[in-house]
This record gives structure tokens, sequence and C-alpha cells, in this order.
């Protein structure tokens, strides 16, 4: 049995062991100018990918008030949050708002009007209802514009 033991902690020693290999990408360049047969097409020296900026809706940076701005500059002065924060302006209830998303986990969204009073909070929260002051909020709501979002 000891025997065993032994044969076999060695076996995983080596198998298990540090192992050397050798990894290549798409830009290295070939080992040999042309592939024949059913191998792998010979990768070229330039990038195969070409990486995509993220489609951004546009902004609507027309007449932010001051208190919008400075909640914008509050924002930026804190950590990133994923989702990533925005604002949207819409009409709701005869009135223009500013509705900011909340930035994640049970955390409701805010809702403001143009002096920058909180109306309600819409949504979120352990419910996902928010404060319920506002519960018509979504079927309500209209002219969306995305006003800012966390460019970070």
């Amino acid at each position: 049995m000891k025997t065993f033991l032994l044969c076999a902690a060695a076996l995983l020693a080596t198998a298990c062991g540090p192992q050397r290999v050798a990894v290549g990408t798409p830009t290295t360049p070939p080992d040999r100018p042309n592939v024949s047969g059913n191998d792998t097409p010979a990768p070229t020296s330039a990038n195969t990918v070409d990486p995509v900026a993220s489609r951004l809706p546009a902004e609507d940076t027309t007449a932010r008030p001051q208190w919008l701005k400075a909640r914008i500059a509050a924002t930026l002065g804190e950590r990133k949050q994923y989702p990533i924060v925005r604002i949207y302006r819409y009409r709701y209830r005869n009135q223009t708002v500013y509705w900011e998303t909340a930035p994640c986990c049970d955390q409701q969204s805010t809702l403001y009007d143009t002096k920058g009073r909180v109306l309600c909070r819409p949504d979120g929260g352990i419910t996902g209802k928010g404060d319920e002051r506002c519960v018509d909020f979504d079927k309500q709501k209209a002219d969306e514009k995305l006003v800012w979002q966390d460019p970070r």
C-alpha cells in the first residue's frame, strides 16, 4: 500500500507539476509562409479584431439647470457605479422632470422637478416600486431625452 501511495504521489507531481506552454496570438507572424492541407489558416501579422467603440446615445446638453450640473459633478466625484448612472428628461404630469437612474441593487431612482426638488422615487428599492408616490410615472412619462450618462 505504501508503494502504491508513493507511486501515486510521484505520478501526480509529474502530471500536475509546472509545465511549459507556448501560446501564440492572431498577431503572431506565421512560422512558415504557406499552409497546406487541413491546417488552420496562417495568422496574419495585423490585428484581426477591430475594436468598436461602444455606441453611446447622443446626450441632450441644452439648457441644463445649475442644480443638475452640480448633481453631475457630484456623481463624477464618487466611485463609478455599475450600472452607470444616467439622467433622462421627460414630460410627466404636464411638467418637465429629470429622472436619475439608481446606480445599483435595491436603491431607488430619483425624479426631480426643474428646480431640483425631489418629486418621488419611482422605482427600485427592495420592492422595486420605489416610494410609491408616483406609481404612474412609467405609464405617463413622455418625450424621453438622455441628458447625461457617466462616461467613465
